[in-house]
């Protein structure tokens, strides 16, 4: 059966400009999710959705395929699910319809093939979920939230002031990696997040969301030593 992998990656990021072919030791961000992609073995495509003529480039330097994205797309209010679908649709309209497909966030420089592969078992297995996720844990337990009422910091959720945090849920988040898809049951639903939706656990370390300054900085503060690590240097 076929699986294809889309890499969204616009060029128009306000908080962050650039920010998917900014240099991480001396390479495009870019670069490090879709040679992870095609190391996997697994895609029939690795395909880049792009309005950007840079980002283009950069994606078949690396080794991807480029799909043009319409205007409509490349807003700030354009979301993943829609830029998916564009692409999925562009496909099917060709005859080409796979089977399965994973959609990797182009800032994902710390995912490995493993990770693509090892999720992909989750999904390809009879009577699965629609959906693999990758997730991380909170830095620090959600329901210790506090938020300002009145001019004064009030607990979010009080049932649990003073609760040991073994005691309290344990909570995962989407990490901003990647998703797998059954495509069938995502072009149904429109959505990463269906009923039969399962998680993909990777370390907080190596899931930083690059969305500002402060990230970027983070991130090539601990690139060397995780590249490294993983051999991606």
């Amino acid at each position: 059966m076929m699986r294809l992998a889309i890499i969204p990656a616009r060029g128009g990021s306000k908080r962050l400009p650039r920010k998917n072919i900014l240099p991480i030791q001396g390479k495009p961000m870019l670069f490090y999710c879709v040679q992870a992609a095609l190391k996997t073995g697994l895609f029939d495509q690795v395909i880049v959705s792009t309005e950007d003529d840079e980002i283009a480039r950069v994606a078949q330097e690396s080794g991807a395929k480029v799909m043009p994205r319409p205007a409509a797309l490349a807003r700030d209010e354009a979301g993943v699910v829609q830029v998916c679908s564009q692409v999925l649709e562009t496909l099917d309209s060709q005859g080409i319809r796979p089977g399965f497909f994973c959609c990797i966030y182009a800032t994902a420089i710390f995912i490995t093939s493993d990770d693509i592969k090892d999720a992909f078992k989750k999904l390809d297995v009879s009577d699965g979920p629609d959906v693999v996720m990758g997730v991380s844990q909170f830095n620090l337990q959600p329901v210790q939230a506090l938020e300002t009422k009145d001019g004064f910091l009030r607990h979010k959720w009080p049932e649990y002031q003073g609760v040991q945090s073994q005691f309290q849920p344990k909570l995962l988040a989407s990490n901003g990696t990647f998703y797998w898809a059954d495509t069938l049951a995502f072009v149904k639903n429109k959505t990463f997040y269906p009923r039969r939706l399962e998680g993909y656990p990777i370390p907080w370390i190596r899931s930083i969301d690059i969305d500002t300054p402060e990230d970027l900085k983070n991130v090539q503060m601990f690139a060397p030593l995780i590249l490294g690590s993983l051999g991606k240097k």
